[in-house]
């Protein structure tokens, strides 16, 4: 299972987070986000996927912040609709020796009707899976995850939404199913302040769910 770590702000932080080596670290792109980036992304290890997270963005904006930032993923938070994500499929604003990985968000409160992502299939990698609430993500509460029973297809999607250290036994229980969870997305539970993670419960949580796999 991957650790995507989203929401990041700060360039020490970054750093500091880097070097716990999560699979992805998500930089969002939304201006109406408490913790919007608009600022430098230093340096980090080849193996960490920089994901660009868009609500509702132009296709010539997400194609510019991944030429900017050099972004191995985009992540799509808005009502992107199939026709969008295949035009920005189509546009050359990666570079030729990179494909660019991309994350259809789908928000879910007490019931969802999996259904309806059937046309997506097709387009995207994976789907993310939040919680529904005031915010376009980060509000920090957990849906529940028995809705997933309904989930029948075998694309792989993210988990997210206010998964914190205290989710350790339901992420236990989780992995145990069929369910084809590609990673954890982790964000506001982990927070000193917005945009500011603690990396002593990052890696805390690292080492209990992810290296040892959740035994």
């Amino acid at each position: 299972m991957k650790l995507k770590v989203c929401g990041m702000k700060y360039v020490e932080n970054i750093q500091q987070v880097a070097d716990l080596q999560p699979d992805y670290l998500g930089f969002i792109f939304y201006d109406k986000s408490k913790r919007n980036f608009d600022g430098i992304i230093p340096e980090l290890p080849k193996s960490i996927k920089k994901t660009g997270v868009f609500v509702n963005a132009t296709i010539d904006e997400v194609a510019s912040k991944v030429n900017k930032y050099n972004l191995k993923a985009v992540q799509l938070h808005g009502d992107e609709s199939v026709q969008y994500i295949e035009e920005l499929r189509s546009l050359d604003c990666a570079r030729d020796d990179i494909s660019i990985e991309i994350i259809k968000v789908f928000s879910i409160k007490d019931e969802f009707d999996f259904n309806m992502l059937q046309p997506y299939i097709e387009v995207v990698d994976y789907f993310l899976f939040d919680t529904k609430g005031k915010e376009r993500g980060g509000n920090g509460i957990t849906f529940d995850w028995k809705v997933l029973e309904n989930y029948l297809f075998e694309k792989p999607f993210f988990l997210s939404g206010g998964i914190g250290l205290d989710q350790v036994k339901e992420i236990k229980q989780v992995a145990k199913t069929n369910l084809p969870i590609y990673a954890l997305d982790v964000n506001s539970k982990f927070e000193l302040k917005a945009g500011l993670k603690s990396v002593e419960n990052i890696n805390k949580f690292k080492k209990i769910v992810i290296t040892n796999k959740v035994k």
